[in-house]
């Protein structure tokens, strides 16, 4: 049972020791759109996103996750969240230097993740010759490289996945939606939060290298399967290395596409998967064996899918970096 105080996920900060080079990439091979810079950041956002941007590209010493953000379902929600938030403890204040957006409440997820929630928001204003002709649409549709419609979910990474999730629910009323455990031990992996319709926008996995506050993968939504095996096509033309997919997740259903930008930053682009409008939805369970990662079960996950940002050695005996489960149960 939920009660959502969060509608949907804003925006990622993403740092980058190549700035100019994930620039770069995330505009002319992903395709997003750049909305501003300020300092050491540059605001870029998806053709179909209505905010000012989801995608905060930070210039830093080492790749990784610098902030989340997320926009409440009203003002009440949001002061509801900061209640909760501050009677757990995990509360870090107000900030008021956000780009494109107002005053965010900021705090600390269990796993270490610097975490900001806020109502309101600047709209994106698109230049000159890029209205759209139609309503429901914040810009004319001009795609260039992959062009996802818009920001999709985060995956991170964290010692417990089970009690992050747990906890996510009973702060801030996120759905519990699913998780994995491993083939030949009752021990949760991985586990997905929702705060709307899709089975997840924070996914939660296992690291055990000791690190807080990694990242492992940032996703951007496209409309068809097709236009992500046309996204296969325009990586692979720029000789950018396919970690793995095009292939389909049991956990979501969605169709997935991972790869790395040139900072270290993991990507994905999915399409698909269910719609969960069920109130009273319960936990469902998975292994590995069943396809909860990879849908086609012929299909294993790389062990490099365990690999997060920043770099972390791992811990002594639990496998590769830090995870102690086997590369086919990575989502």
């Amino acid at each position: 049972m939920s009660n959502r105080l969060i509608a949907h996920l804003a925006h990622v900060e993403l740092l980058t020791p190549k700035p100019e080079e994930s620039l770069a990439f995330f505009k002319d091979v992903i395709g997003l759109e750049e909305s501003g810079r300020e300092g050491q950041s540059v605001y870029l956002r998806g053709w179909g996103e209505w905010h000012y941007h989801s995608i905060e590209l930070t210039e830093a010493p080492d790749a990784g996750v610098g902030h989340v953000g997320w926009r409440a379902w009203s003002p009440e929600h949001l002061e509801k969240a900061v209640a909760n938030l501050e009677a757990a403890g995990a509360g870090e204040g107000w900030y008021e230097e956000g780009v494109g957006h107002g005053s965010a409440f900021r705090y600390r997820g269990p796993g270490g993740h610097l975490h900001e929630i806020f109502w309101d928001i600047t709209e994106y204003e698109p230049p000159a010759g890029m209205e759209s002709q139609y309503p429901d649409r914040p810009q004319r549709y001009v795609p260039r490289g992959v062009a996802p419609r818009m920001i999709d979910h985060i995956t991170v990474m964290t010692a417990d996945p089970m009690g992050d999730a747990n906890w996510y629910r009973d702060n801030l009323g996120s759905t519990f939606a699913e998780y994995t455990v491993l083939d030949d031990a009752d021990i949760p992996v991985f586990c997905m939060s929702t705060n709307n319709e899709k089975s997840h926008d924070l996914g939660l996995i296992m690291d055990r290298s000791g690190v807080t506050g990694r990242l492992h993968h940032v996703a951007f939504w496209v409309d068809t399967r097709d236009e992500l095996h046309r996204g296969c096509d325009i990586l692979l033309n720029q000789d950018v290395a396919i970690e793995t997919g095009p292939g389909r997740h049991g956990m979501g259903e969605q169709e997935y596409l991972y790869f790395k930008e040139p900072g270290g930053n993991r990507v994905e682009i999915n399409t698909g998967g269910y719609r969960l409008y069920v109130p009273d939805w319960k936990t469902t369970k998975w292994t590995p064996a069943q396809g909860s990662q990879t849908f086609y079960r012929n299909i294993p996950m790389p062990e490099s899918m365990l690999e997060g940002t920043p770099n972390a050695a791992p811990e002594e005996g639990v496998g590769v970096a830090g995870n102690p489960w086997d590369a086919a149960s990575v989502h």
